[in-house]
């Protein structure tokens, strides 16, 4: 009886199964690029929670700093308070139009040479050729059976990889405390739980998306291939295999034979090196693909078999698919980095950062805000006057001892008085706040009967000015009172 077709079709499996990508090492101009881009980019990770930079007393010292107890982030010499977040941000909105930039100009470059993915396993890909050989060598000790010498090759590459992913969420955590001293808790065991726990939750997940999800990162987890892919077009640059000159492709048997006979010919030997090359198996013959990373390791390995065949390089670069359709009806090619997708994206940038620069060079550096009492919202006094209570909170962003006298501007003959404050100048209530700190004040505003206002609902502005620099903070709020009634 033959089988039901809709049932076998259904038996098959959902997915494809996944199919290990040995990548081959490879040597030439972009190999480099990305060795130094690793290092740089690494050496910055690992080594900036330790740079020191002095902010004066009753200020921590580290450079970059995201103190979650003090709410605050310190980096280098801007200080970022919870209330400005607003900056961080700024920056992300910044990052993303910036990799719209490098989107529209060169294609993925990101995630090419600086995504920390790419970046990470980069390093777990040369740890494995270092314990288990190139490509060929791994595919065979793969398949291979288990003995000794596999055994130590294996458990000094997990071993290597343990260790770097280790000392990586170690150093995410050296973000969030002093750097030197939560190494020495770490080692001797009085760090806090938190600290234990986010290293051992990013070692975990360092280990696993680099040494183990690799390109599968890219293509199924990460979200960036599909929006550039809709952000991209004809005249943005892009690692190319170059059709015009690379079919009809063939064996190099085959291709000297043809060129000897006058057969047209292709500069391709089909010899799959720029596949076996690519970290994520994609061929670049079959044009631009989800799972290329533009990371430019296939040209460095074709521009070396061109070299041995006696071929010009570049078969496969950085190309626009303006330039081959140029190259193929006989026109002159042309890179046009300027456009208007690019002057927007430029404009754009130019002015959210002047933008950010602008207000934080400008931005004050004490803040106050003011909460009317809501029950009751007046006090009838005895003498016929009203008081209106105030809950002002006034936030000293410097690092040293500030006082500030504490004004209302809006009534006439108004009265004020902080609960708990005995210090007055000159009939005006003045207040001081600690360095780096904020403070809550109770303020009471009282307006003699014959000054009342009319209206129920007076618009006012409570003031704060500091008594050294002359700096001033203000806050909008209302005095209530029974008015004509």
């Amino acid at each position: 009886m033959a089988a039901d077709p809709l049932i076998a079709e259904l038996e098959q499996p959902l997915y494809k199964e996944h199919e290990k990508v040995y990548p081959q090492m490879v040597r030439g101009r972009y190999r480099r690029i990305k060795w130094a881009v690793m290092a740089v980019t690494l050496g910055i990770y690992y080594g900036l929670p330790f740079v020191r930079w002095d902010r004066g007393p009753n200020a921590p010292d580290q450079a970059v700093l995201l103190d979650l107890p003090a709410r605050r982030f310190y980096f280098f010499s801007i200080e970022i308070w919870p209330q400005e977040f607003y900056y961080v941000t700024g920056l992300l909105v910044l990052a993303a139009i910036g990799l719209f930039l490098a989107n529209a100009i060169a294609g993925r470059v990101w995630c090419g040479y600086t995504c920390p993915q790419t970046v990470w396993t980069d390093l777990f890909i040369a740890v494995e050729n270092f314990f288990e050989g190139d490509r060929r060598t791994r595919i065979q000790l793969d398949k291979g059976p288990w003995t000794t010498d596999k055994i130590l090759r294996k458990v000094g590459k997990h071993g290597v990889w343990l260790f770097i992913a280790w000392w990586t969420g170690g150093a995410w955590v050296l973000y969030f405390a002093d750097a030197p001293t939560l190494v020495v808790e770490l080692a001797t065991g009085t760090a806090p739980f938190q600290a234990y726990l986010w290293i051992g939750i990013l070692t975990a997940t360092t280990y696993t998306l680099a040494g183990h999800a690799r390109e599968q990162v890219c293509i199924y987890m990460c979200p960036w291939p599909r929006i550039q892919a809709a952000l991209t077009d004809q005249y943005a640059l892009n690692v190319t295999y170059r059709t015009d000159r690379g079919e009809p492709r063939g064996s190099l048997k085959k291709m000297r034979a043809k060129e000897a006979a006058g057969e047209p010919v292709g500069d391709c030997i089909d010899c799959h090196q720029c596949v076996f090359a690519c970290p994520t198996g994609v061929d670049i013959r079959d044009g631009i693909q989800l799972g290329c990373i533009q990371c430019g390791l296939c040209m460095d390995a074709c521009d070396t078999v061109m070299d041995k065949i006696g071929r010009p390089r570049g078969l496969i670069a950085y190309d626009t698919d303006m330039n081959i359709q140029a190259r193929e009806e006989g026109k002159p090619e042309a890179f046009r980095p300027i456009r208007p997708r690019t002057v927007i994206y430029a404009g754009v940038l130019v002015i959210a950062g002047l933008a950010m620069l602008f207000t934080l060079a400008n931005r004050p550096f004490v803040d106050l805000t003011a909460q009317h009492d809501r029950n009751p919202q007046f006090v009838q006094l005895s003498d016929g006057g009203v008081r209106n209570g105030f809950r002002i909170n006034i936030a000293n962003k410097r690092l040293f001892h500030r006082r500030f006298l504490v004004q209302v501007r809006g009534l006439e003959n108004a009265s004020l008085s902080i609960v708990g404050a005995s210090d007055d100048i000159a009939g005006t209530p003045a207040v001081e706040v600690g360095p780096d700190q904020t403070h809550d004040f109770r303020l009471l505003v009282a307006v003699p009967r014959e000054y009342l206002p009319d209206e129920p609902s007076m618009p006012i502005r409570i003031r704060i000015m500091e008594m050294e620099t002359g700096e001033v903070a203000e806050a909008r709020d209302f005095f209530k009172s029974p008015g004509d009634q």
